[in-house]
């Protein structure tokens, strides 16, 4: 009885919360992705896979098999790794460069990383329209990238950061001290080190990047639209929620199977030093 008060105290709100908000209406969508949609974009009867099929290209309207879905998912992901890719370039480095300075400017840049987050991201994405047309980027691929990168760094920097805060700097002294040239020294004794933070900064910029619709609808138009904008468009414009749902699904799918591809290969210790 003492173990269930214990559980309730203690897990219970967010186990209730998680419940509430997230598996409950996961099993709402699950089920909308099975209904049909009737005459002004409402949602009904009878139960059917029809969205489903559409999902994996099948048109039952000229029963024939397509891959606009397939190409939209893979245009997706292409963005998102390379815009996680340019984050890891760029938020790496400035991750050392804050960690190694003074508290006091160490604080200032850690302000200024986080002072953007005060400002809705709508109007910051906005705001770069004004950057960007005098040079004529707006819309385009290098306008998507740049406003992905400008959104998701901090998520970047701020894990990796708190990693480099916890190097044990004398590892890399030891190496030195051994003979290792520098390239070295820091592969072997500082790297692994930031790799708990550098795991997670990738997976909270790829997985947001992979499911916006923001900033590639608002920088990139249509030639750049990706699964999140075929996602909301559809719950949107076209009012076809079952099919919104079956996608929605599966960009949820691909995250997860994302997710149990990098457990299987890093294994259980470093599926523990993720959580």
């Amino acid at each position: 009885m003492l173990t269930v008060r214990r559980f309730f105290a203690t897990l219970g709100p967010g186990v209730l919360w998680l419940a509430v908000f997230l598996i409950v209406p996961a099993l709402v969508m699950l089920g909308y992705s099975f209904l049909t949609r009737t005459d002004l974009a409402q949602v009904g009867g009878p139960w059917t896979l029809e969205s489903w099929q559409r999902v994996f290209g099948y048109d039952a309207l000229f029963q024939e098999w397509t891959a606009d879905n397939a190409r939209v998912l893979w245009r997706s992901v292409w963005v998102a790794g390379l815009s996680t890719a340019l984050c890891v370039l760029m938020g790496y480095p400035l991750a050392f460069y804050i960690a190694r300075q003074d508290a006091r400017r160490k604080n200032l840049l850690l302000l200024l990383l986080i002072i953007p987050f005060w400002t809705n991201f709508l109007i910051r994405v906005y705001a770069w329209i004004l950057i960007l047309r005098p040079f004529d980027l707006v819309p385009s691929l290098t306008a998507t990238l740049l406003g992905m990168v400008y959104a998701f760094v901090p998520f970047f920097v701020l894990p990796v950061y708190s990693s480099v805060e916890k190097i044990d700097w004398r590892l890399l002294e030891a190496a030195q001290d051994l003979g290792a040239p520098p390239a070295r020294a820091f592969m072997t004794a500082v790297f692994p080190q930031t790799l708990p933070g550098l795991v997670a900064g990738i997976l909270l910029t790829f997985i947001p990047a992979l499911g916006t619709f923001v900033v590639s609808d608002i920088l990139g138009g249509a030639k750049t639209a990706l699964v999140g904008n075929l996602i909301q468009n559809q719950f949107g414009q076209a009012g076809d929620w079952p099919y919104g749902s079956a996608l929605s699904f599966l960009l949820m799918g691909v995250v997860l199977l994302g997710l149990w591809g990098y457990a299987r290969t890093a294994g259980q210790k470093g599926l523990e030093e993720l959580v």
